[in-house]
Parts: structure tokens; C-alpha cells; sequence
């Protein structure tokens, strides 16, 4: 239970909105969610608290103390989101709850990511600002523990206000600045941003295709 304060802590300080602004998001006391993280009270977080907040932060509710992914016959499930994150100029977040989960082989899975099942869930990419890199239609599997201090160059799915974009990062000399921009020349790309205000959901880790 205490790393799920300690995880619950470091996205809301990501996110930069305060104990008391999410305890207002639960319809609680404002001193709730500090309470919680704090003070061990109450023990666990009730379940209609974690899916709201596991829905705000875009992780999968196993992070905040949810039922454990199940491992099946060597396959561990991955929760696929209700959400589309764009490879064009951002689509709404509007629910970013699993719908289905997808199977991978847990010593293929260990090859490719040290992450935790909690910290991973695919995403449907729309739109083609990423190609020829990703497309329309593509599946991208997205580890949100890579991020914050281990920000570096890749592809990560960033939240823009209330839409989801995947783009890429490049870290500028000094690692305060960086530069977002898409694979397709035919979209913007933005340089000299300030990371500290970029919210970032997860490093885009495979992604698998139609063919």
C-alpha cells in the first residue's frame, strides 16, 4: 500500500494539481487525498475513488492498489484504453478506461521492458502525423513509468489539455527544454518547451499493425 501512495504522489505532483484539488475531483474533504498519502488514512482508497483517479491520470487502476493483472498460462494481460492518443492535432481524452486486454508472453514481455504490468497499456493510434513511422490504425504499447527524470529521446504519448497526442521527444542540451515534433514533415514541430510543463502519460515502447 505504500507504493501506491508513493505512486499516487509523484502523478499528482507530475500533474502539478495539488492534494486538495483531487480531492475535490472525488467530491471529498479537501484534505482527503493528503490524508491518505500522508497520514495512512484511510487504509486503501475506496474503489470508485481509485477508477476516477486511475481515469485522471491515464494509468491502470492495478496501479493505485486495483486487482492485479492476471498472468494466464505464461500470459500477462495488458488493458487496452478506451482512448485514441493522435498522431495529428490531439484527440479527446474522453474515457480512458480498459475495454479488453491483450495477452503477451511473459519472457517475451521481460525482453522487452523492465516495467512492471502495472505501468503498461495500449493505445489506438489516429491520425498521420507520426508516419512513416506509425499509422492510422496502429496499436502502441506505452510504459508509463518511462517518464519524469527518465524522460529522454523517443516516442511518448503526451496529454494536452484533455486530448492525447503521441509525438516525439528530443532532450535539448541541459535537459530543461525539449523539442516535440512528429515524423510526418508535414506537421508543426515545437522547440525550446519548457518539459516541466509537458504532461507526459508514457514512453511508446512497440506498437503492432495491420497488415
Amino acid at each position: 500500500m505504500e507504493n501506491v501512495r508513493e505512486e499516487l504522489d509523484r502523478l499528482i505532483r507530475q500533474r502539478n494539481v495539488g492534494y486538495s484539488a483531487v480531492s475535490r475531483l472525488l467530491n471529498r474533504n479537501p484534505a482527503y487525498i493528503q490524508q491518505f498519502i500522508k497520514r495512512g488514512s484511510p487504509r486503501k482508497l475506496d474503489d470508485e475513488d481509485r477508477r476516477i483517479l486511475a481515469r485522471f491520470f491515464g494509468v491502470d487502476e492495478q496501479v493505485l492498489g486495483g486487482p492485479s493483472l492476471p498472468v494466464r498460462d505464461g500470459l500477462v494481460e495488458v488493458p487496452i484504453l478506451n482512448v485514441d492518443a493522435s498522431a495529428g492535432f490531439g484527440a479527446i481524452a474522453e474515457s480512458e478506461t480498459a475495454h479488453t486486454r491483450f495477452g503477451f508472453d511473459e519472457r517475451w514481455l521481460g525482453k522487452l521492458t523492465r516495467a512492471k504490468s502495472p505501468s503498461l497499456s495500449i493505445i489506438h493510434v489516429q491520425g498521420e502525423s507520426m508516419e512513416p513511422t506509425l499509422r492510422d490504425g496502429d496499436e502502441v504499447l506505452v510504459d508509463a513509468s518511462d517518464q519524469g527524470s527518465r524522460l529522454r529521446d523517443g516516442i511518448y504519448v503526451l496529454r494536452a489539455d484533455d486530448a492525447l497526442v503521441v509525438k516525439r521527444v528530443t532532450m535539448q542540451p541541459g535537459g530543461r527544454q525539449i523539442t516535440i515534433s512528429s515524423d510526418n514533415s508535414a506537421y508543426p514541430t515545437w522547440t525550446d518547451v519548457d518539459r516541466s510543463t509537458i504532461h507526459v502519460v508514457g514512453r511508446v515502447i512497440w506498437f503492432g499493425r495491420s497488415v
